[in-house]
């Protein structure tokens, strides 16, 4: 019984995730394919830049929640051991990078990690991920290396605490996706923000 709700459940996580919600809101809303804008992704970043806040808002909010049902429902409802829970997760997530519904090609899959990791029951795993993701968009200029720092610190952060884990295999399994969905922008440098450099640079010069 343990093994069907498992299958179910990433199953519907994998279908969930793979469902473009900001390329449908472009079509739908926009009558724009969001994919002729900015990097091309199929995310919720280029609904903005099609020319929408609202929508965009909207995208974001639809791709966070994608993730989350299925993976609550897996620990809090069906009761599964966590490594079970943490396979739904990175179904959902999965799902969405790896859209069928996009020939394979989905998005970069941030905001539905944060779903993911916003319904596991290792609530820590969540608080680290998007204290130090949102450290990085504020501090650096690339922002995929401020989600593989998001990415690095918390499997960095889970090995200190507990080890060689489910939890750290499947946060390795996430790095691995980040640095493959991200592969071109990584391939420029990290800097710190021009703004927060003029910043040092100025506090440097006070006698």
């Amino acid at each position: 019984m343990e093994l069907s709700y498992l299958s179910l459940s990433m199953l519907a996580a994998f279908g969930l995730g793979a469902c473009p919600f900001s390329v449908w809101i472009g079509r739908w809303f926009l009558g724009k394919d969001i994919r002729d804008y900015g990097d091309g992704n199929p995310g919720a970043a280029n609904v903005f830049r099609a020319g929408s806040s609202k929508l965009g808002l909207l995208a974001v909010i639809l791709d966070v929640a994608k993730g989350f049902p299925f993976v609550f429902l897996a620990h809090a409802f069906f009761e599964l051991p966590d490594a079970a829970v943490l396979l739904v997760a990175m179904s959902a997530i999965l799902g969405h990078a790896f859209s069928p519904l996009l020939q394979l090609r989905g998005g970069k899959a941030i905001a539905v990690t944060f779903g993911a990791l916003l319904a596991l029951p290792q609530h820590e795993i969540v608080v680290v991920f998007a204290a130090l993701t949102l450290l990085g968009f504020l501090f650096i200029e690339v922002n995929a290396w401020a989600v593989i720092l998001g990415a690095v610190g918390s499997l960095a952060f889970i090995l200190v605490i507990r080890g060689g884990s489910w939890e750290a295999l499947f946060l390795l399994g996430l790095l691995v996706l980040m640095v493959v969905k991200h592969f071109e922008e990584l391939k420029t440098a990290p800097r710190i923000k021009v703004k927060i450099r003029a910043w040092l640079q100025s506090r440097g010069r006070e006698p």
